[in-house]
């Protein structure tokens, strides 16, 4: 048995792997400040021996005796992110060098919860790890971009430095149960609007395309790469090589909620990327990974539960 640190533990994607773990046989300390995170998440777990629930912020160092750290502590979505931008880079940075401290301290592997938006607005399409991406370093999406492009580089020069063990995931879209209904992210927002019959609101003409990957998918590619053979770092993308436009996610989701919501056209946020879509060639070599669950599926599951708390 394992005791393992979820940093970000009650945020949605925290939540499931800490149910992955447990299931493994593992102990688990989740960590979180709740900014975005939610009890409710992580309601089921509090009555399992092996599950304890530390409110803390990761940019404050932490002292604790553990075996693996995860580090997923940092607000996910464009409306969180950029509610209070210094703190989102803060997160990302000083809390990557705690996690790292950690880590050094206890001579243990981490694994990064690094992003697809380090590639920013691709100049290169599918997205392979080698492509170092084009991202304004000035603009509304830095602080989360330029925050999980640092956090990348103290990994890497931890590795090298300190010797201590790495894995670096490169996370694209991710969807399914526990989302936060107001968090801005496209797949929440469209359900949310469809299932109250309110507009759907599209950004730019809709022909901008996304890759979606269901959260069982994600956390399956995570744990395995945990698990990969020692040397193996990473950077590696884990993310659905399937590709939409978000015309297309919005008609599958009227579908779906029978809906009688209409679209309407907004103009389209500054630095938004028109194209997402990963290579997943090494996680298939490494990893043995490739995602099982297509849209269609994972967005009925998803429906259902906004279903229930909305």
């Amino acid at each position: 048995m394992k005791r393992v640190l979820v940093s970000g533990g009650g945020g949605f994607l925290g939540s499931h792997l800490c149910d992955r773990l447990l299931s493994e046989g593992n102990e688990v300390l989740c960590v979180d400040n709740f900014f975005t995170g939610n009890r409710r998440n992580i309601h089921n777990l509090l009555d399992n021996k092996n599950f304890e629930l530390l409110r803390h912020d990761v940019t404050h160092p932490l002292y604790v005796e553990v075996d693996e750290i995860y580090n997923l502590a940092c607000p996910a979505s464009p409306v969180h992110y950029q509610f209070d931008p210094v703190q989102t880079t803060k997160t990302s940075v000083i809390g990557a060098m705690n996690m790292l401290g950690l880590a050094k301290r206890l001579k243990i592997k981490i694994l990064q919860a690094s992003t697809s938006e380090i590639y920013g607005d691709p100049e290169v399409h599918p997205q392979p790890e080698s492509y170092k991406g084009s991202v304004n370093t000035l603009g509304p999406r830095a602080c989360y971009d330029e925050g999980k492009r640092c956090a990348e580089t103290l990994f890497f020069d931890y590795y090298r430095q300190h010797k201590v063990a790495i894995k670096v995931m490169r996370i694209f879209n991710t969807y399914g149960p526990r989302m936060h209904p107001n968090d801005g992210r496209v797949v929440s927002n469209f359900i949310v609007q469809a299932l109250q019959g309110k507009d759907i609101t599209m950004y730019g003409d809709g022909m901008q395309t996304r890759s979606f990957c269901y959260v069982d998918d994600n956390i399956e590619g995570m744990y395995r790469l945990m698990n990969s053979r020692d040397g193996f770092t990473g950077p590696v993308n884990i993310g659905n090589p399937g590709e939409f436009t978000m015309l297309e996610l919005a008609q599958q989701i009227i579908e779906l909620t029978n809906s009688k919501s209409k679209m309407i056209f907004m103009p389209l946020p500054q630095d938004d990327p028109m194209q997402r879509r990963p290579v997943i060639d090494l996680a298939k070599k490494e990893l043995d990974w490739e995602p099982k669950i297509q849209l269609r599926e994972g967005l009925e599951k998803t429906i259902k539960y906004f279903e229930s708390v909305i």
